[in-house]
């Protein structure tokens, strides 16, 4: 692959990212919500030639649900510690020209974990030298991935269901009602990391209606420190002492980077768009 031109797709659940790569440079890409619960029941297979065509007929490289027990043809998972070599390996071709990546899973301490898309980028940003190859890295999102690299390998890694969690409070829980505002990193989201070091998260949660009807919050500021309450959790629970090293677009980057001036155990961040980023 690198030696020639391909098409590199990362097919998640609800968005689809192609770009055509020549000699190892982006020269196009785009993005849609063809997601794969979007795709019809046989629908793969047209819409990858459709992808083809629009972009320069080359060979393409499936990462991300598509390569799931929901997705096309479930390519199975590779168990840490994953490299790149051994990702490749166990790539599955579904057909002529087409091949998709693996996943990743981790078993410790009896519990499970697995991801998909993200080794890619993981594994990527080690391979560009944007992270070093024994590093701590972070990739903020609906499941948030903390990954420890070893020599380049996905060592080990466990997943945060920190946006999924923010998505879900706004949506459906009481305290949705005055989670209306922006999400910025001010003093409500830092008020909100503040919080999360006490480790008494439900209470905190439910506390955030009671500070808007008794006037300790403006109603505002609820989605910020709702926000800064949930990332600063799983920044504590996760980015131990030393250098975290963000793979995030700019807006996540500054909330997670947000915490670690609240914490008396200064952490240090980097921030490094990956490869093929989820911005």
């Amino acid at each position: 692959m690198r030696q020639q031109s391909f098409i590199a797709v990362d097919w998640g659940t609800t968005n689809r990212r192609a770009y055509q790569i020549v000699k190892g440079a982006v020269v196009a890409a785009q993005r849609d919500a063809l997601g794969i619960t979007s795709v019809p029941p046989g629908g793969f297979v047209p819409e990858v030639d459709r992808l083809r065509d629009q972009l320069g007929g080359a060979p393409v490289l499936l990462a991300g649900m598509v390569g799931s027990n929901r997705g096309w043809i479930d390519a199975g998972y590779v168990p840490t510690s994953a490299t790149l070599d051994a990702l490749a390996a166990a790539i599955v071709r579904p057909t002529d020209g087409v091949m998709i990546v693996p996943g990743v899973s981790h078993i410790a301490d009896g519990r499970g974990d697995v991801m998909r898309g993200e080794e890619v980028q993981l594994l990527g940003a080690v391979a560009a030298g944007l992270v070093p190859a024994d590093a701590l890295l972070c990739q903020p999102g609906t499941h948030c991935k903390w990954a420890w690299m070893r020599d380049g390998a996905i060592a080990a890694f466990v997943t945060a269901m920190t946006g999924e969690m923010f998505a879900l409070l706004k949506a459906h829980a009481l305290i949705g009602q005055d989670m209306t505002g922006p999400v910025t990193p001010g003093d409500a989201f830092r008020a909100g990391v503040r919080e999360a070091i006490r480790g008494d998260m439900l209470a905190s949660l439910f506390a955030i209606r009671p500070a808007g009807l008794l006037g300790l919050r403006d109603r505002a500021d609820a989605a910020s420190f709702a926000s800064g309450l949930l990332i600063g959790s799983d920044c504590a629970a996760h980015a131990a002492g030393g250098t975290v090293h963000l793979l995030a677009d700019p807006t996540l980057g500054a909330l997670y980077a947000a915490p670690s001036r609240n914490w008396a155990a200064r952490r240090s961040w980097s921030t490094a768009k990956p490869p093929l980023s989820r911005a």
